[in-house]
């Protein structure tokens, strides 16, 4: 038996809600996965909308295999999914938009694809129906994503995810991380692939991100890089280019010694003051960074043991008090 939680983070979605939940239903009703049924739950986390989405979501419960969590307030699509995290009960996760772009008759080809081997699927939505200001700035974003993290994917902003428990268990997430989930899990060695979903046309609400989530996008790009590969030997990293600039500054306090020597010792070379030569500012420059990446190196190592607990990132108001079915 199959069982799977539908993690849908909700901000000001009252309109489309219902209309969720009942194609969720038609998707997953009496399908089959290698011959085993599929039981299901919906978890919707209310993001601190203020529209009465949370009403909606109190309203499923008693019909739907619904269960919700709210927030104070905002607090962003990552902390939304690690709520959902820690409530699902299910052994697969799908994490869904809320506002019906994402279609739910592509979680059965999922889970399909996932009976292949794979730990993580991603969506990929190949015919993209979004403005081209959307479009073209998120290829360039996805190229680069590829190049910096090694893993190629076509669509890593895409809402429709598919992973094993064990993903969630191990990834942490925090900030606006939730779209590297792929990335998080490629890292520590899950095997992640990725399939063409059909994407729809946006009918309710209007888009909750807006140019400066590129910016974000490629600072949390970076993030994500550093973390999966020097995350637990941050030294690796920064005592690394410390100690190419301390070596660099080294060398150059070196080179301008034995032209001293030269000059007023071995009487080879023309004298010349020291001081007033450029190379000595970028040596002295150049040991200086590289003592500080050195140290800061060491003082990451230190913190790397009293990492921050993410139980703070966000904080629950309220729940629906109808038990999971899984």
């Amino acid at each position: 038996m199959v069982h799977l939680s539908c993690l849908v983070p909700v901000y000001n979605e009252h309109e489309t809600l219902e209309e969720l939940c009942r194609q969720i239903q038609a998707a997953l009703k009496d399908q089959t996965i290698n011959g085993q049924p599929i039981v299901y739950e919906i978890i919707m986390v209310d993001d601190g909308s203020r529209d009465g989405s949370w009403d909606i979501i109190q309203s499923l419960t008693a019909n739907h295999p619904v269960r919700g969590i709210r927030f104070r307030r905002n607090f962003g699509k990552a902390a939304a999914l690690l709520a959902a995290f820690r409530t699902a009960k299910g052994n697969v996760y799908v994490t869904l938009d809320a506002d019906l772009q994402d279609d739910p008759n592509e979680i059965p080809k999922m889970l399909n694809k996932m009976g292949e081997g794979f730990d993580v699927v991603n969506g990929w939505k190949k015919d993209r129906r979004d403005p081209w200001h959307k479009v073209y700035p998120s290829w360039v974003f996805n190229g680069m994503i590829g190049k910096l993290s090694g893993l190629k994917l076509h669509d890593h902003n895409c809402g429709l995810k598919m992973f094993r428990r064990e993903v969630a268990q191990e990834i942490r997430m925090y900030g606006e991380l939730h779209r590297f989930i792929p990335i998080m899990a490629h890292g520590r060695g899950f095997k992640v692939t990725e399939i063409p979903v059909y994407h729809r046309p946006r009918e309710f609400g209007v888009s909750k991100y807006g140019f400066n989530r590129f910016l974000k996008g490629f600072l949390d790009l970076l993030t994500v890089t550093f973390l999966t590969d020097y995350g637990r030997r941050p030294q690796h990293f920064l005592g690394g280019w410390g100690f190419f600039f301390f070596v660099l500054g080294g060398l150059g306090m070196v080179f301008l010694g034995l032209e001293w020597f030269l000059m007023n010792v071995m009487g080879f070379m023309k004298p010349v003051p020291i001081g007033s030569r450029p190379l000595l500012i970028y040596s002295i420059a150049c040991l200086l960074l590289g003592g500080q990446g050195i140290t800061l190196g060491f003082l990451a190592e230190m913190m790397v043991s009293f990492n921050i607990e993410d139980k703070d990132v966000y904080s629950v108001v309220e729940r629906t008090t109808p038990e999971s079915t899984l």
